[in-house]
């Protein structure tokens, strides 16, 4: 038997080689139009970045090792122009001589790959534009990088390849921009996975323009200009094009072989095409997807390989052996995180119809009392019906590889959420948790399809409309006051449990906490007491970073840092305790930095390290809340070092002086003086100026509805409610009301010199974003309740109100 194999790489070599231990006695000749018959392809942005520094690494085989160890003929700089089905023969160009012979065959194997997409954009020939595909790609990558002494790059696309790109030149020491169309990186993951190493790149300084488009490259003196096109234009001194690929198909095409609806050559589960003595492997065919039962591609080394071995048994051994087809499990390393899919994203089953629930959960990677450990998210994908598996991401800085192989290999077999939540692996503390992320993950798909939980996921949150809604934040009083969602009032669920009971009926109950577990028991507790609530899918950590800014549209941006910060100096002679919060979640490390730092006097130090990875923002928020000066701030594999210095007393915000923040206090239900404080507050708002207004006894009148609805109120309470206005509407001057005629009188007037009511004064402040603060202490003296106020105001008490007057240079009492 003979046997051709057109390609070589991950599927053709693999093919060859398993031919050859299937029949020794075969002539095998294998045709690669390149120099290499068989790389390391994924190892190419790595050599580029020096990490792997001997180039003859990369090869896996030489056309001399392949002939000594295997017998088999590898032809190289030998490209086949033409396939002749009905003759069984192929048309082969000798690149080297120019000498154009035919070859016959008894089989044929095709693994001609893909080729990158080069878009017929101007300028796109300019000296210095690459793609990266192969060895050569490479060489001359890495030959202008050290010829032209490059400073600058732009890499146009944010798939793995083009990230991958972004660390390495990154790391050599060169600036880096990266120019996507989409609105994320990596489109094979979830937005909420892809906004986590948007914050990465703009910690580490790296350039990100998303939803934005390369129009044209223009050669000037000293680089390049790329017009973007939203209009600026950007100098560098090289571009990587890492736009995508596409299958290679022509030979295939022309020899009159069927082409899929994807564009790949279409195989059968023999891999074989529609000609029965042609076969075809790795990036260029086509092959229906196990999840979704959809033809498919899949450029992936793996699946390649796969393929390769399954098509030489049946093509030495007749069909027999069958291929089941990928499900695109692909991983990349970005910086000091890991991100990878498996399956279908949301996107895919979306555009493909099929229905589907989302599940997020964040998890340390393996038991947070041991150290290192640093935390990690989970999102599945998973059908509605039956909790069948279609789709698993993650990201974090460790032990991510080895739980979306535990997720693959759910998905590969056909497996559900219930798979996850029995998945038994090797626990031990410095591997893994007793109940671990993946684990976790099914759990939470569980509670959601046994109706034990609703939830409701950041999108979802931002486009409700919120005078429906009512947020609840559960998390401590330490961590909202670092920074909530909008709007969100705060009861902890640790020792408040009892206000639960006063939240509105008349409205949907938004639950949250930092990352979806306290939020969920606080679901539990609402539901039992006849609430309509839902938990916020991934909680806060979740929301946070999907709504923070994503793009970093700077040339090439510095790190971001949470705030500026003083040289660190000498700060071993300083430092009086040292943290380790390591594997703790919120609000944990801030607990352990406030307890550290009370051990401290004025101007001793403390350094605190800590793996959650919103630490970065709440260090800096706490510093400034707590009058303490925050020295510095670094990451370093998921590792977040700060250190601290202890204030004397200052006023506890940047610089120790007041910010141009407003706060009054509205203790009067005076109908003049509340029109009073609602224009102060709005003239301030109106000039860019953060307001809060905290209502206090009498003032409470001012915030309460017209017509709140049945309320359980005590004898007391109900005495008082008697007593005391119902609304703004049946508020008395405080001069001259005459039994209500007087402010009846005010109104009159203020409606006939077209003044703004009262109503629609507060209206204006609560648009404006004047921040409402209730007193709950005179509130439970006054016997009034949540349901009674109207939506918006937030219930707190004097240390909140005193947080935000130490933040201001103007505090009026009213």
């Amino acid at each position: 038997m003979k046997y051709l194999i057109v390609g070589g790489v991950a599927g053709g070599a693999s093919t060859a080689a398993r031919l050859r231990r299937l029949d020794e006695n075969a002539e095998i000749i294998m045709f690669e139009r390149g120099e290499y018959i068989s790389y390391a392809n994924c190892g190419l942005p790595y050599y580029i970045g020096e990490l792997i520094y001997e180039r003859e690494k990369l090869f896996v085989q030489t056309p001399e090792s392949f002939a000594a160890r295997f017998n088999i003929e590898a032809r190289v700089r030998s490209e086949v122009e033409r396939v002749d089905t009905g003759k069984k023969v192929i048309t082969v160009r000798d690149l080297a001589s120019g000498r154009v012979y035919e070859e016959a065959y008894d089989k044929l194997v095709l693994s001609p790959g893909a080729a990158p997409v080069r878009p017929p954009l101007e300028g796109i020939d300019t000296e210095g534009i690459f793609t990266l595909r192969n060895v050569n790609d490479t060489d001359r990558v890495k030959e202008y990088i050290e010829d032209h002494d490059v400073k600058r790059a732009l890499i146009v696309g944010a798939g793995f390849i083009g990230l991958e790109m972004a660390e390495n030149l990154h790391e050599y020491g060169i600036k880096v921009s990266v120019v996507e169309m989409a609105d994320q990186v990596m489109t094979p993951v979830d937005y909420e996975i892809a906004s986590v190493v948007h914050q990465h790149f703009k910690s580490k300084g790296v350039g990100l323009h998303l939803q934005e488009a390369v129009t044209a490259f223009r050669p000037v003196e000293g680089g390049i200009d790329v017009v973007l096109r939203s209009g600026p234009v950007t100098r560098v001194d090289m571009v990587l094009l890492s736009i995508g690929v596409r299958p290679d198909v022509k030979l295939a095409r022309e020899a009159g072989l069927e082409i899929g609806e994807t564009g790949g050559i279409k195989v059968n589960e023999y891999m074989q095409t529609s000609h029965p003595d042609v076969y075809a492997v790795g990036d260029a065919v086509e092959f229906p997807n196990p999840v979704s039962g959809r033809p498919a591609l899949a450029f992936l080394a793996g699946p390649a390989n796969k393929q390769g071995r399954i098509c030489a048994d049946n093509v030495a051994r007749g069909n027999h052996q069958k291929y089941k087809g990928s499900i695109n499990t692909a991983i990349a390393k970005v910086f000091d995180l890991t991100v990878g899919a498996a399956g279908l994203s949301a996107k895919m089953l979306d555009r493909l119809q099929i229905p589907y629930r989302e599940a997020i959960v964040h998890g340390a990677s393996h038991a947070g009392y041991y150290p290192g450990a640093v935390m990690m998210d989970i999102k599945i994908n998973f059908s509605p019906e039956d909790g069948r598996l279609l789709g698993a991401q993650a990201v974090g800085v460790d032990g991510v590889d080895k739980r979306l192989e535990m997720m693959s290999a759910v998905i590969r077999g056909g497996g559900t959420i219930y798979d996850l939540m029995e998945l038994e692996q090797a626990y031990a503390p410095p591997y893994s948790s007793a109940k671990d992320p993946v684990n976790m993950a099914g759990f939470v798909a569980d509670n959601m399809l046994s109706g034990k939980v609703k939830v409701m996921s950041w999108r979802e949150l931002r486009a409700t409309d919120r005078s429906g809604v009512m947020l609840v934040d559960v998390r401590s009083a330490e961590e909202f006051a670092m920074g909530s969602i909008e709007g969100a009032v705060n009861i902890p669920l640790d020792g408040s449990r009892a206000e639960f009971r006063n939240l509105p009926k008349d409205r949907t109950i938004v639950v949250f906490c930092a990352i979806g577990l306290r939020g969920y028991i606080a679901a539990r507790v609402l539901m039992q007491l006849g609430y309509e609530v839902v938990n916020l899918n991934g909680g806060y950590r979740t929301y946070a970073t999907a709504m923070a800014e994503q793009g970093n549209p700077l040339k090439y941006a510095e790190p971001e840092k949470p705030v500026e910060v003083k040289a660190p100096g000498k700060v071993e002679e300083k430092k009086s305790i040292a943290i380790d919060a390591c594997g703790l979640q919120c609000p944990g490390p801030v607990l352990k930095l406030k307890s550290g730092m009370e051990q401290l006097q004025a101007g001793e130090r403390l350094e605190i390290k800590v793996t959650d990875q919103g630490f970065s923002r709440d260090v800096a928020s706490w510093a400034k809340m707590t009058g303490n000066q925050l020295v510095d701030v670094k990451e370093e594999k998921g590792i977040i070092t700060a250190i601290l210095e202890k204030g004397g007393g200052a006023c506890p915000v940047a610089g120790g002086k007041p910010s141009n923040n407003k706060t009054l206090i509205v203790f009067s239900d005076d109908l003049d003086k509340a029109l009073a404080s609602f224009v102060i507050a709005n003239g301030a708002a109106s000039t860019g100026r953060k307001v809060t207004m905290f209502f206090t006894f009498w003032g409470l009148n001012v915030i309460k509805k017209e017509r709140p609805g049945a309320v359980k109120k005590d004898a007391m309470g109900k005495m008082f409610g008697m007593m005391l206005p119902s609304g703004s509407r049946e508020l008395s001057l405080s001069k001259m009301n005459m039994m209500g005629i007087g402010s009846r009188m005010m109104r009159k007037i203020m409606r006939d010199k077209r003044i703004d009511s009262l109503e629609s004064l507060i209206e204006q402040a609560k648009a404006n974003g004047v921040e409402f603060i209730a007193c709950q202490m005179s509130m439970d003296v006054m016997g009034i309740t949540r349901e009674e106020l109207i939506d918006g105001v937030n219930v707190g008490g004097v240390a909140t109100y005193l947080e935000r007057a130490e933040e201001a240079n103007v505090n009026l009492f009213v």
